[in-house]
C-alpha cells in the first residue's frame, strides 16, 4: 500500500507533468500560428515557415515561443524588437533564394522543377 506521503508525491508530480503538457500545447499551437502568419506575409510554404522560425531563433538567441509570440502579434501591434526583425527578414530571403535555386535546378531527368510562383 501506498503512504500518503508518497501519494502526495505522485499527486505534486502528476500535477507538474499536467501543467508541462499544457504549455506545451499552448506554446504548439502559438508556433502554428506563427507559422501561419510567415507563409502569409511572405507567401511561403509551411514547411519554410517552420524552418524560418527556426532560423529567427537559432540566430536572435531567443525560444521559439518567444519569437512565434512576436511574429503573432505584429499583424495587430506593428512592433517588433530590432533583432527579430533583421533575423526574420534574413531568413525569409534565404527560404525564398533556396525556393528559386530549387526551382530552377534541373531534375534527374534534365527537366526543371516547378515550384509554382514566388513571390
Amino acid at each position: 500500500m501506498i503512504g500518503r506521503d508518497e501519494q502526495t508525491d505522485q499527486l505534486a508530480a502528476l500535477q507538474e507533468e499536467v501543467a508541462q503538457l499544457r504549455r506545451a500545447v499552448a506554446s504548439h499551437a502559438l508556433v502554428d500560428q506563427a507559422i501561419g502568419v510567415v507563409i502569409t506575409a511572405a507567401g511561403l510554404r509551411p514547411e519554410q515557415g517552420w524552418e524560418v522560425l527556426k532560423q529567427v531563433s537559432q540566430h536572435t538567441n531567443v525560444k521559439l515561443r518567444d519569437v512565434a509570440r512576436w511574429v503573432v502579434l505584429w499583424p495587430s501591434s506593428g512592433r517588433f524588437p530590432d533583432d527579430i526583425r533583421r533575423a526574420l527578414s534574413a531568413a525569409v530571403a534565404r527560404a525564398r533564394d533556396a525556393e528559386h535555386a530549387a526551382a530552377s535546378a534541373p531534375e534527374s531527368d534534365g527537366q526543371a522543377m516547378s515550384c509554382g510562383p514566388v513571390s
